[in-house]
């Protein structure tokens, strides 16, 4: 493998890819025409979600998508965790219909785990930053 090849791969990647601290960064900037689309399903949704999240199971992205997400958005899609490909899939439909759009890695799990707030049934709540994926005090610094 050649410098261009990685150059070239991590380039589409990061062309194609965020994370939650970077869509957190991005829904508190308030990024126009950002879109976050939850693709779990309906269960998973009233447990908790992102604040400010479109829920679209992946089932109903190319019937409903038109309706939901105003064209020209830019749309992060994310499901369960880094061991669930269903924001892999969903992104995938997207892309078909013709949005730009990107992959938050690590999902809801990650965002959980950061300690970012969530919206369920009973309202916005959080968890203490987990100290494996946030460590007290120290930042990332990527």
């Amino acid at each position: 493998m050649t410098n261009t090849e990685a150059i070239a791969h991590f380039t589409r990647r990061l062309a194609f890819e965020t994370d939650v601290s970077d869509v957190r960064a991005d829904l508190e900037a308030g990024t126009p025409g950002l879109v976050v689309v939850d693709s779990r399903s309906d269960e998973a949704w009233r447990q908790g979600h992102l604040p400010g999240a479109v829920h679209l199971p992946t089932g109903q992205i190319a019937a409903r998508a038109a309706g939901l997400i105003p064209p020209g958005s830019s749309v992060v899609t994310y499901c369960w965790g880094p061991g669930c490909n269903g924001a892999t899939r969903a992104a995938l439909e997207f892309a078909r219909l013709g949005y730009a759009v990107r992959e938050m890695i690590g999902g809801y799990e990650y965002w959980v785990r950061e300690g970012f707030p969530v919206r369920g049934e009973h309202g916005e709540w959080s968890r203490p930053a987990d100290e494996l994926t946030a460590p007290a005090g120290a930042a990332c610094g990527c």
